[in-house]
């Protein structure tokens, strides 16, 4: 492709609207370009990325025995009413309808649908089991679109779903997407991890996320570099830490605490570490008004303490339903005397001697105690912290920031039972088919590579996914030889099947370098002076020097680059 002729609207700016290197770069590079808030077009040369990925998850899906399909984005509202979604995915879902009044949505996933489509297919044992999958548009109207592509309202998805007869047969379908998706990471020249997560709306009885490391992540994540163990702070194990439990109970007393509301207010007026401290968290749980107990130095994982009640909605009472319960205000609320139901994380239960509120406004209370003072269901309700301990093997934990590219989940039986999708058993019996979902974001994927291959000057992209492999620059179009021998390589890669492009462009040489290097190509060829010699200079993207060489000897290098990386 001949520069001149592309249609590249690179940026020298770096533009307002963006906050982390992919979406700078990215619109920079001339990838992409916002429609509205969480709306993108991708250019050429982001389509060119982004078609690329796509191969790459095409042939290991292939290579699991997957099998591509296409459903539509229009969505009839029935099948997720008959899963009970069609509530929970609340005003993330884009829902309309059509002339006749009937309800569709804009596809945010598509298990309802697959699992349908399957039901009225195969009803045999022996057509099982099955995967199949698909690349397409998804659509969720986010609250806070952002990152550029990175949380976008609308985005591409390969989403595959697995159809077993049993949990044995589920395991292996989901062990072989593990593989999949691990050697499709690799290829794409990602350092990532493994974390165990939370089902969510999905449902299902296990899941993980495969999570690049990078500081732009919306993530926490927390893994182990001694025994492996990995999870989303969602869904991260926290074991209980200095729980002073030799001490005795102490008798309690109250304390008059006049316009304390908060923790930190709390210890500065006591004088007293917040580890001494718990706090009573009153939240409406589908309406239901209950309390959540963590130590004062924590923080309650909502998503945790969600699965522990089961509930769909979860959110903090208001001030008025607090008083309603405790005849406090907020800021006072405690276990003693409470009549609602009451969730305390381990390290509450195991702990002494604790100060929390008395619910009485203006008052606190000294030495309450589990057991002795207040009862409660005791759960793992706590975020977990960087002085934690692994669950699995004990050794210091590590907390970093992740970009979830990938998820795999084992649904089971939620979503074939709810909608009648049965196998018929070499006994004549019907059962529900085994299912699992599998989910890599194409577009997202994307930004995540930037994330990880730039420097101060542009994109740095593996090449087995960039855009083109090669550019040659002349330094000087004006030059007969600099050209005669430019066209002559461009040709010469051209016919050996490298990607290659040929900026024709009359401009500096530092112009060109900087756009070379914006859009990240990983070879450039500089042919200038010494032409007409014959030597040319090859440069590495990201790498620090030009190696001079001559034709015949960089179209070699260039030649086995590609052919090894590709």
């Amino acid at each position: 492709m001949y520069f001149s002729k592309m249609f590249l609207p690179t940026m020298r700016e770096v533009p307002a609207e963006a906050e982390i290197i992919s979406h700078k770069l990215m619109l920079r590079a001339g990838l992409i370009r916002k429609l509205a808030s969480g709306i993108y077009s991708f250019l050429p040369l982001g389509y060119r990325v982004l078609k690329k990925i796509k191969q790459v998850v095409r042939e290991e899906m292939d290579g699991i025995g997957g099998q591509e399909l296409l459903m539509s984005a229009l969505l009839p509202s029935e099948s997720f009413r008959e899963s009970g979604r069609w509530e929970v995915f609340g005003p993330e879902m884009f829902r309309l309808k059509d002339r006749n009044d009937r309800d569709f949505c804009l596809g945010p996933t598509h298990e309802e649908i697959f699992t349908l489509t399957v039901k009225n297919s195969l009803r045999s044992y022996r057509s099982l089991p099955v995967i199949l999958y698909q690349i397409q548009t998804k659509y969720r109207d986010e609250l806070r679109p952002r990152f550029g592509v990175m949380r976008s309202r609308e985005f591409i998805m390969k989403d595959a779903y697995s159809f077993d007869r049993d949990e044995a047969g589920l395991d292996d379908s989901y062990k072989k997407m593990d593989r999949a998706y691990r050697r499709i990471f690799d290829r794409l020249g990602l350092e990532y991890k493994v974390v165990e997560a939370d089902s969510g709306a999905m449902g299902g009885s296990g899941s993980q996320e495969f999570m690049v490391i990078s500081e732009a992540g919306e993530d926490g994540i927390a893994y182990c570099k001694t025994c492996g163990y990995g999870a989303n702070e969602e869904k991260a194990g926290c074991l209980p830490a200095d729980d002073h439990s030799d001490e005795c109970p102490e008798d309690i007393i109250k304390i008059h605490t006049p316009n304390i509301h908060t923790i930190t207010e709390l210890t500065g007026f006591l004088g007293c570490d917040a580890s001494r401290m718990a706090k009573t968290l009153i939240y409406k749980a589908d309406g239901e008004l209950i309390a959540a107990m963590v130590r004062g130095d924590r923080e309650l994982n909502e998503v945790k303490l969600k699965n522990v009640l089961g509930c769909t909605e979860l959110e903090m009472a208001d001030a008025e339903s607090v008083r309603a319960v405790t005849n406090a205000d907020v800021g006072f609320a405690g276990p003693a005397g409470l009549k609602i139901r009451i969730i305390a994380d381990h390290e509450v239960a195991m702990g002494r001697n604790f100060i929390v509120g008395a619910n009485e406004t203006d008052y606190h209370l000294k030495n309450i105690n589990f057991g002795r003072d207040f009862s409660a269901e005791v759960h793992d309700i706590r975020c977990i912290s960087g002085e934690d301990k692994c669950p699995c093997c004990g050794e210091k934990i590590t907390l970093a920031r992740g970009i979830e590219v990938g998820h795999i989940f084992k649904l089971g039986t939620r979503y074939t039972e709810a909608l009648g999708c049965n196998y018929i058993d070499e006994e004549g019996n019907e059962r529900p088919m085994v299912m699992g979902c599998y989910g890599i974001g194409i577009n997202r994927t994307i930004a995540a590579v930037i994330e990880q291959h730039h420097d101060e000057n542009g994109i740095i992209w593996p090449m087995g996914i960039a855009p083109y492999h090669v550019i040659i620059v002349p330094v000087n179009v004006l030059d007969e030889n600099v050209m005669k021998v430019s066209e002559e390589m461009y040709r010469r890669l051209a016919e050996a099947g490298v990607e290659v492009i040929l900026d024709d462009r009359n401009e500096r040489a530092g112009v060109k370098f900087m756009d070379a290097d914006l859009i990240g190509i990983p070879i450039r060829i500089n042919v200038g002076r010494k032409a007409a010699e014959g030597i040319v200079e090859y440069k590495p993207r990201g790498g620090k020097e030009a190696l001079s060489m001559t034709v015949d000897e960089a179209l070699e290098k260039v030649l086995s680059v590609c052919k090894y990386d590709r």
